[in-house]
C-alpha cells in the first residue's frame, strides 16, 4: 500500500521542476539549474539557449575588462596632461579629476569582481557543458575585445 501523500497536498507547495546540484564532473543536463532555481535546464533547446547565453556573457566579461583598461590608459594619459600646469587651479581640477577618475576605476573594477564570480558560480555547476560554454566564451571575448593588451591570470578576479 503506497502511503504517499494519499491526496494531502499542501496548499502553495511547489510540485515543478527540481534543481539537480552535482559536487562531481558530469555531462548530464536532467534537471539542472544554472545559478537560479528560474535557470533551468528542461530539455535540448533550452539547454542550446542556456550556452549561448553562457558564451555572450563570458564574451561580455572580456569586453568589460577591455573597457576598464581604455579607460584606466586614457584616464591616466589625460591626468598627466593636467599635471603639467602649476597654478592653483590647475592642481585643484586636477585632483578632482584624479578622484572621479579613481571613482569610475573602483566602480569598474567592482563589476570586473562581480562578473568574474558569477562567472565562477557557473563554472561550479560542475557541468561539462557549461564549462566549454565558459572556455568559448572566454575565447570569442578574447578575440573580439582584448586587443593585444597583457592579460591578468584567469583567477576570480
Amino acid at each position: 500500500m503506497d502511503h504517499g501523500h494519499m491526496g494531502h497536498d499542501m496548499p502553495g507547495m511547489d510540485h515543478g521542476h527540481k534543481c539537480n546540484m552535482n559536487m562531481l564532473f558530469t555531462w548530464d543536463t536532467t534537471d539542472l539549474c544554472i545559478v537560479f532555481r528560474s535557470w533551468h535546464v528542461s530539455g535540448t533547446f533550452s539547454l542550446i539557449v542556456a550556452l549561448i547565453g553562457i558564451i555572450l556573457l563570458t564574451a561580455g566579461y572580456e569586453a568589460v575588462r577591455e573597457a576598464s583598461r581604455r579607460y584606466e590608459a586614457h584616464s591616466n594619459k589625460a591626468l598627466e596632461g593636467r599635471r603639467g600646469g602649476d597654478d592653483l587651479r590647475g592642481r585643484n581640477a586636477g585632483g578632482n579629476a584624479e578622484q572621479q577618475a579613481k571613482l569610475v576605476k573602483a566602480a569598474l573594477y567592482a563589476v570586473q569582481v562581480f562578473y568574474s564570480f558569477f562567472i565562477m558560480l557557473l563554472f561550479m555547476t560542475y557541468n561539462g557543458w557549461i564549462m566549454l560554454a565558459v572556455a568559448v566564451g572566454a575565447f570569442v571575448g578574447y578575440l573580439l575585445f582584448a586587443n593585444g593588451s597583457p592579460t591578468k591570470s584567469a583567477a576570480c578576479h
